[in-house]
């Protein structure tokens, strides 16, 4: 034993006090270098507090929630004009004043019967490809006449109030009546009587109540005024 190393067993013996120094109190090294050593790694990453990822948490769930809310929102808007109504143009002055020519509407055909008063989308043989709108007058078995010095319009031999149309009914076209409306079938006119091609002639006739592409609900974006202007005050119900 080297004289100056310090006999911690023989002090102990002697004098009863563990005398060797603490080994918590030795330095300890790193590697050969003698360097001290870490007691822990240092994590240099700053720390993120709670509240802070709460929030980005919460932000996350509310952008999750408007884009859920956009995408059910496209599909309900999909699903409404596949299967309950449509977008459809309207052309021509022959409904005027209730629609006007660029007139953009919304049909539906869900569940639907022709009565009198409709508006309807019609595609018939006589037009082509090209749909015509009218308002159905009468329906299946109903008798239509038409007095065209006073420009009523009577069904069933009555007289019937015509708040809707620009003008009385003056132009006879092809019309001799009275008529019976077959039955499946409809007699419709346009509301601008007197410029209107409609059941009176027999380009048209009676309407295939299957030719009916479905009833006008309300003009989506009003159309051009014949002085160019729009009216948007009329966009909403065709039906006053």
């Amino acid at each position: 034993m080297d004289e100056n190393e310090i006999d911690y067993d023989l002090l102990e013996i002697k004098y009863g006090i563990n005398l060797r120094p603490d080994a918590d109190d030795e330095e300890t090294t790193d590697g050969a270098d003698g360097e001290p050593a870490d007691e822990a790694a240092v994590d240099e990453s700053p720390a993120v507090p709670k509240d802070e990822k709460k929030h980005e948490t919460s932000a996350a769930m509310e952008l999750y929630d408007w884009l859920q809310c956009i995408v059910s929102a496209i599909l309900c808007g999909i699903l409404i004009f596949v299967f309950i109504g449509r977008v459809m143009g309207v052309e021509g002055p022959s409904m005027m004043p209730t629609l006007v020519n660029n007139d953009k509407i919304i049909l539906t055909n869900l569940f639907y019967t022709p009565k009198y008063g409709d508006i309807v989308i019609i595609k018939t043989v006589a037009f082509g490809d090209t749909p015509i709108v009218k308002r159905v007058i009468a329906t299946e078995g109903q008798t239509v006449d038409i007095d065209f010095d006073t420009g009523d319009v009577s069904i069933d031999g009555k007289v019937i109030e015509e708040k809707y149309i620009n003008d009385l009914t003056h132009s006879r076209e092809d019309f001799v009546g009275p008529v019976v409306v077959p039955k499946g079938n409809v007699f419709v006119m346009g509301d601008n009587r007197n410029e209107s091609t409609d059941s009176r002639s027999n380009y048209v006739g009676m309407v295939d109540t299957r030719q009916i592409l479905g009833k006008v609900l309300f003009v989506l974006i009003p159309g051009q005024n014949t002085d160019g202007s729009r009216s948007f005050a009329r966009i909403g119900t065709v039906y006053r």
